[in-house]
């Protein structure tokens, strides 16, 4: 006995999955009596549904509910997928200007000379110069914790060294077996164009 196929329903649908997929009603979707039309091509107004889909297909362009809770709702006549890209492009131009800042770690030992020094300061300058923040610290290990005085002494001279393009957030404190501080990047003023 061979039973009848089953009509797919609820999320198995594909029609239904793809109303649930889209952002905004388009079209059929949409489905009140009347709707407030705006936008550059038409004349702003209430009217039946009827009309605005007849208008929207006159220009060969997609009926989208832009604030499905005014009411009555509120549609433009747009080519809709013309719109989904500019939304896209817009979201990804505020993404790339809201950088979040990192916190970057230098890391020094009582005993780091000159050389090494001079390396992680230029280090650290091209961090605060991005936008970063720097958190520079000596590692003691075993008896090297007797010296202190000599970590707090190279955390004031890289703190003396980066005075142009960053600033301390507070004074050198011990966490632990380090001592640590943080920089924060100065503000850098816009030149005038």
């Amino acid at each position: 006995m061979a039973f009848p196929p089953r009509q797919p329903r609820g999320n198995f649908n594909p029609r239904f999955r793809k109303e649930q997929q889209q952002e905004h009603r388009t079209n059929q979707m949409i489905r009140v009596p009347q709707v407030r039309l705006v936008g550059d091509n038409v004349e702003v107004g209430v009217y039946p549904i009827q009309d605005a889909l007849r208008m929207a297909q006159e220009q060969e362009l997609d009926l989208v509910e832009i604030s499905p809770q005014a009411d009555p709702p509120v549609c433009k006549i747009i080519d809709y997928n013309k719109f989904l890209y500019e939304k896209k492009k817009k979201e990804k131009e505020m993404k790339a200007k809201s950088k979040s800042a990192e916190v970057k770690e230098i890391r020094f030992t009582p005993g780091t000379d000159d050389h090494d020094f001079d390396f992680k300061a230029k280090h650290a300058e091209n961090f605060l110069k991005e936008g970063n923040k720097v958190k520079a610290y000596v590692q003691f290990k075993g008896r090297a914790i007797m010296f202190k005085e000599r970590g707090e002494l190279l955390l004031l001279k890289f703190a003396e060294r980066l005075v142009e393009v960053g600033q301390p957030e507070a004074l050198p404190k011990m966490e632990g077996k380090r001592m640590l501080m943080i920089f924060a990047p100065k503000s850098q003023k816009k030149k005038p164009a």
